[in-house]
């Protein structure tokens, strides 16, 4: 299958490359000149412009987009609609928020055009390990593209799965972000716990290693974590500021809207908030009205 791919970011490139490993063709379109001219030097031929990836597909067309959720994607599928022909696909294999996947899809059907979302995790590693997806829309269309799919998984049939209608990708993939958060913060919260205990002078790395075997809390989050401890001990260099790209916040509004009970979750995006103010006004008035009613002692500055 020959097909189009937007988004020649790290993950977007890396993913035609494993494309054009499992024998498709990949016509390559990013902003970046630069960009586009490292994934012709791996293989792909280059669109200088959507236009221009669109004419170089044979029809019906295939189009994956790799580009930031919220509004580069939906200018990015406005300029696409009026170049587009019933029968063509589309895949959003970023982080879409599912609510908007449900309207862009129900846009596209009334030009007969199928609208897939794949929800897409494994990162840098991809490339390499293979990619899990996690892909929503009609049977028929996921049918035709299964081969990209298969392409892109660890294996052809591990790894990827057809969840359900349009939405149910980026939905699944949401919450799974959502878990992501809470794991990564019981991991983070447990290592600092080891390292406050000053008089054992634990080895966190040493600890991560022998947690990768054998123990209920291995994973392949522990695997990356113990080759981070392993690079930089003490976290030298790195601020204590954890970013947030939406799919947490997501899933806690959801749980909300669906009265399901995340504390976790909720608190682990807490914390990620929590670590960008330097300035806490918050723990200030906490110390001025324990001084208040008990006449505790306040930190000065």
């Amino acid at each position: 299958m020959k097909l189009g791919m937007i988004g020649l970011g790290r993950m977007g490139a890396n993913m035609a490359q494993r494309l054009m490993k499992g024998g498709h063709a990949v016509v390559g379109f990013d902003p970046q000149p630069a960009a586009r001219k490292d994934l012709e030097g791996k293989g792909a031929q280059p669109a200088d412009s959507l236009a221009a990836l669109v004419a170089a597909l044979p029809a019906p067309r295939t189009l994956w987009l790799m580009v930031p959720a919220g509004e580069i994607t939906d200018s990015s599928l406005d300029t696409l609609l009026p170049l587009l022909a019933a029968g063509d696909t589309i895949i959003d294999g970023g982080n879409s928020f599912y609510k908007d996947t449900l309207r862009r899809a129900k846009h596209f059907a009334e030009h007969d055009i199928a609208y897939v979302d794949c929800g897409t995790s494994g990162g840098v590693w991809g490339l390499e390990e293979g990619y899990s997806l996690m892909i929503g829309g009609e049977k028929a269309a996921v049918e035709r593209v299964r081969s990209l799919f298969e392409a892109l998984a660890p294996t052809k049939e591990l790894g990827w799965a057809h969840v359900g209608p349009v939405g149910s990708g980026h939905f699944t993939k949401m919450v799974h972000n959502g878990i992501e958060y809470g794991m990564m913060q019981a991991y983070a919260e447990g290592f600092s716990i080891l390292r406050h205990k000053a008089e054992f002078d634990l080895d966190l790395q040493q600890v991560a290693e022998i947690w990768r075997y054998g123990s209920v809390v291995r994973s392949w989050l522990l695997d990356l974590t113990a080759d981070a401890l392993k690079k930089n001990p003490n976290m030298s260099g790195i601020a204590p500021y954890v970013a947030d790209s939406g799919e947490g916040r997501w899933t806690v509004d959801e749980a909300i809207e669906l009265n399901v009970p995340a504390p976790v979750i909720t608190q682990s995006l807490i914390e990620r908030l929590r670590s960008r103010d330097k300035d806490s006004f918050t723990d200030k008035l906490l110390s001025a009205m324990r001084n208040e009613f008990g006449g505790h002692p306040i930190k000065k500055e």
